[in-house]
C-alpha cells in the first residue's frame, strides 16, 4: 500500500521541524553547558556573561515551545474548517509566476470575507477565515493576531 502524496509531504515536512526541534535543543543544551562553566568559574566577568548566557537557552526553548504550540492549534483549525468544507477556496484564483496570489484578487477576497466577519465577529470560523485572507493579502502581522483571536474563540467554543 502507498502513501498518498499529500501525506508524504506532511511526513517530510513533520520530520523536518522535528530534527530543527533536535539540532536547536542540542545547540540550548551547549549553550547551558558553557553558561555553566561561566558560572562556576569564579571571574566576576566570567559570571555575568555566563548569566547572559544561560538567558540565551531559556529565551530559545520558549519561543519554540510558542511556536509549536501554536503551529498545532492552527493545524487544529485547519483540519475542522476542511472536515466542515468551510476553508478558502483559492484554487481558482490568478496567480503570480512565483505562486503567490495576485494582489487584486486577495484584496477582493479578503473584502468578501470580512464582510462576512464583521458579520459574526465573535465566531472563530470566520475569525480563521479572516486570518487566511489577511495571510492572502501580504498582512502577516494582522493574519497572527486574528488567528490567535480565532483559537481562543474556538477553545472556549469547545
Amino acid at each position: 500500500m502507498t502513501e498518498s502524496a499529500p501525506a508524504r509531504e506532511v511526513l517530510k515536512r513533520v520530520a523536518f521541524i522535528a530534527a530543527l526541534v533536535l539540532a536547536l535543543g542540542f545547540y540550548f543544551l551547549l549553550l547551558g553547558r558553557i553558561a555553566l562553566e561561566l558560572l562556576t568559574s569564579g571571574e566576576a566577568a566570567a559570571v555575568a556573561i555566563g548569566a547572559g548566557v544561560l538567558i540565551l537557552p531559556i529565551i530559545g526553548v520558549w519561543i519554540v515551545v510558542a511556536t509549536l504550540r501554536a503551529a498545532l492549534a492552527h493545524q487544529h483549525l485547519a483540519r475542522r474548517m476542511h472536515a466542515e468544507g468551510r476553508e478558502l477556496d483559492t484554487a481558482d484564483l490568478p496567480r503570480r509566476p512565483s505562486g503567490r496570489v495576485e494582489t487584486a484578487a486577495a484584496d477582493a477576497l479578503f473584502a468578501e470575507v470580512k464582510t462576512e466577519w464583521e458579520a459574526d465577529p465573535d465566531n472563530w470560523r470566520s475569525s480563521y477565515r479572516l486570518a487566511r485572507a489577511y495571510d492572502l493579502a501580504g498582512d502577516r502581522s494582522r493574519a497572527r493576531e486574528v488567528m490567535r483571536r480565532a483559537v481562543a474563540l474556538e477553545r472556549l467554543d469547545r
